[in-house]
């Protein structure tokens, strides 16, 4: 569901901005403030479409997440660690790293914003952490543009209620902003994160994820049963089976899927969906790698 907020003053504009992405000063010279902000929720992440007309400059405080965006037109000042980025219509952003206090300068802007947090990146990869505000490349940026939009418009209505598919979104979303988005890997491993990687963790983490393969489970769920850390489990599946958690609960989806389409337990597109994936297209070429078979040739032989 879309919400939607509308203001027309400087305060209200104000209360606003601080709510939606970090406490603020807000000062302006203009007479006249216009600003709507229309909002779609993801799990924990958030879409905005922000169009804002008022020129103002605002000192803000670290933000809690990562406020992604691309600006369709206007144009943005950010200055934060020092540097000033000039931000133009067309561009990608990140507008500072959590943390760090950031001033921004604009004028009359459209953008479209993207806000989560470093646990939904921890969910995808471990020890990550953003540290560029421009994209690697245009083309990086326009996939990012068009992935943000294809789960915003398309995946967001379609699935709402479908916790797979939705956690399957967000995982592809991370990957593209980590695609898009200069990143570096901050190393946190301990000793005892070696020593417990080993076949007791692995024999826990499996049978939660045998067990749990309908829900959407994460790596910290799957580490948090192992008890053991995230890095462990993740070392315990590289170690003695050669991939990573996830990878493991996606091959076991995969499998209840063969099983479903043996006993036709719906169409192709039904259980695709019902094993976290929003595209036939992209269900089929995944069976296909791992039966050498289309999905649909299995289901009518079933």
């Amino acid at each position: 569901m879309e919400q939607v907020v509308e203001v027309r003053d400087l305060d209200a504009a104000h209360e606003v901005l601080s709510a939606a992405y970090a406490k603020l000063r807000l000062s302006s010279t203009g007479r006249r403030a216009s600003l709507r902000l229309a909002s779609r929720t993801l799990g924990a992440v958030r879409f905005d479409e922000l169009d804002c007309r008022i020129g103002f400059e605002a000192d803000c405080e670290p933000s809690d997440g990562y406020i992604f965006g691309q600006l369709a037109c206007g144009r943005v000042v950010y200055s934060s660690d020092g540097e000033d980025r000039f931000v133009r219509g067309g561009d990608a952003f990140l507008a500072a790293p959590p943390g760090r206090p950031f001033t921004a300068v604009t004028g009359n802007l459209h953008a479209s914003i993207v806000v989560f947090g470093q646990a939904v990146v921890d969910e995808v990869v471990d020890d990550v952490r953003f540290v560029g505000c421009r994209p690697v490349s245009a083309r990086a940026a326009a996939v990012w543009r068009a992935t943000s939009l294809h789960l915003r418009d398309g995946i967001l209505p379609a699935f709402a209620g479908n916790s797979l598919v939705l956690a399957n979104a967000t995982r592809l979303l991370v990957a593209t902003t980590l695609a898009t988005f200069p990143h570096a890997t901050v190393s946190r491993s301990k000793v005892w994160d070696r020593s417990d990687a080993h076949p007791r963790t692995l024999r826990r983490a499996i049978m939660f994820i045998e067990s749990n393969a309908a829900m959407d489970i994460t790596a910290a769920d799957i580490a948090r049963a192992a008890r053991v850390s995230i890095r462990a489990i993740q070392l315990a599946f590289r170690r003695h089976l050669d991939t990573t958690p996830m990878a493991y609960l996606r091959s076991v989806r995969m499998s209840c899927a063969h099983t479903d389409l043996l006993a036709a337990n719906g169409s192709v597109t039904e259980i695709a969906a019902r094993w976290g994936y929003a595209r036939p297209s992209v269900f089929a070429a995944h069976y296909r790698a791992a039966y050498g078979v289309p999905p649909s040739r299995t289901l009518w032989s079933g």
